[in-house]
């Protein structure tokens, strides 16, 4: 972050300023995490209220800080904005910070793939470009406008993750990131419960394009029937392996673990991409990044490179080698329908003495987790998976049946993660190649991994 100061903080976020006009060089939600220069905002929340840690941040070296109400006692060496709302004018704060910033900006939303998708498209224009990216999943409220304020002068190109639950929520962050370059990856079944409909999802993520620059660039899943349906008033390019694609997808070849292979072929240029990840979905995001990487003036082979370098981020679809010739398919940071059908189709194109899913309920799905469990656990046993561990109620309720009547071999449920992590460590043999899947608030699937890596490493 460059630096700024108090007072243009305040004119930043409408805020009145009390005390001195300190400049800071970052900006920190979490007291705990404050370094000398930065500058705090506390936020609230139902279980804690971030003003009660203002001191401790100004003691920590913190210059100032917002709040909706000021201390009782202020340092005199330290600076105050005044404002009515801090989380909002943190918002605020950052879509000014934006302005200071002439470089282009890549947005992106999408019900599955967006991390995958920031990470490839970021691995491609680093070749040649300073790239800021989102860290994780900070694709929030508070994490996007958090990396708005890591741009610094060095950088000359941004791509920003952007997730939502609710109507309203892609333009907010929107209005403060002013993308050059919006994507959507696809239109899922996640946040069913909140939108109501695919319909509703699709019309919550087209709010990316209501603060889409002059001359912007939208980028769109070409094989997805409900971004098919979008007839946008800007450029655009759908990926995919149709023919109405602009950047057609082709000579898709399958390496299993390894990864994938294909051609993406635009207006500008024709690209033999390998993808060091698994799943033959993952050509979406590599043609993805290919077009955006062309239209950033980058070359050919630093766009084949870019691809080539990739590296999954956190617990999404890693490869990993235990003892005894075991593959742990890590996948666990989330599920939706529409990613784990993808997952267990990497599992089931793997190699492997057995081939063991261990998968969770899937949250959010509203009127679909019915229709959306059950069409797991029929793929399952469509796909031929030895053993499926099932974990939770939704899962019992339909994921559980609807394997069974698939014909899947073995199929076993579980009330919590701890006892089907037990079951899977007894029957995962040398050999073999076992899937963890399920969404954040089944259990902590992360864990079993850990437990896991303890026992076969």
């Amino acid at each position: 972050m460059i630096p700024i100061t108090a007072g243009q903080i305040a004119a930043a976020v409408g805020g009145t300023l009390y005390g001195p006009d300190r400049a800071a060089s970052a900006v920190s939600t979490d007291s705990r995490r404050i370094e000398p220069g930065s500058w705090f905002v506390p936020l609230a929340g139902e279980r804690f209220d971030g003003h009660d840690y203002i001191g401790m941040a100004l003691e920590k070296g913190a210059v100032g800080c917002l709040c909706a109400r000021l201390p009782e006692e202020r340092r005199p060496d330290r600076a105050y904005v005044l404002v009515q709302d801090t989380k909002r004018a943190l918002k605020d704060l950052a879509a000014w910070y934006r302005g200071l910033f002439d470089l282009p900006v890549v947005q992106i939303t999408g019900s599955v793939g967006k991390t995958t998708t920031k990470e490839l498209i970021a691995s491609v224009l680093s070749q040649e470009l300073d790239v800021l990216k989102t860290r994780g999943n900070l694709n929030g409220d508070i994490g996007a406008p958090l990396t708005v304020l890591e741009l610094e002068r060095r950088h000359r190109a941004a791509v920003i993750e952007t997730g939502m639950d609710s109507f309203g929520q892609i333009r907010y962050l929107g209005e403060m990131i002013r993308p050059d370059v919006a994507v959507i990856t696809n239109i899922g079944d996640a946040h069913m419960e909140y939108l109501g409909s695919r319909r509703g999802i699709l019309k919550a993520k087209s709010e990316i394009f209501e603060n889409l620059r002059p001359g912007g660039l939208a980028v769109l899943n070409g094989d997805d029937e409900l971004l098919s349906t979008l007839n946008l008033p800007f450029e655009t390019v759908r990926c995919g392996l149709g023919e109405n694609c602009q950047a057609r997808i082709s000579q898709v070849e399958d390496l299993g673990v390894a990864g994938v292979r294909c051609l993406v072929t635009t207006a500008g240029g024709s690209y033999p991409l390998t993808i060091p990840a698994p799943g033959v979905h993952m050509v979406y995001a590599a043609a993805m990044a290919a077009v955006i990487g062309e239209r950033l003036g980058l070359s050919g082979e630093s766009i084949r490179r870019g691809v080539a370098a990739y590296v999954p981020a956190g617990d999404r679809m890693r490869v990993e080698r235990l003892a005894g010739g075991r593959t742990l398919l890590n996948d666990s940071y989330n599920a939706n329908p529409q990613s784990m059908a993808a997952a267990l189709r990497v599992l089931a194109a793997t190699p492997g003495e057995k081939r063991i899913a261990m998968l969770g309920d899937m949250k959010e799905l509203g009127a679909a987790a019915e229709t959306g469990h059950g069409a797991i656990g029929r793929l399952a046993g469509e796909l031929g998976i030895d053993l499926l561990l099932a974990v939770g109620p939704l899962c019992e309720r339909y994921m559980v049946p609807a394997a069974r009547a698939a014909g899947c071999a073995d199929v076993r449920w579980f009330a919590d993660r701890e006892s089907a992590q037990a079951a899977l460590a007894e029957a995962f043999g040398p050999g073999d190649c076992a899937l963890l899947k399920a969404s954040h608030f089944s259990g902590r699937f992360d864990l079993t991994a850990d437990y896991l890596r303890t026992l076969f490493t």
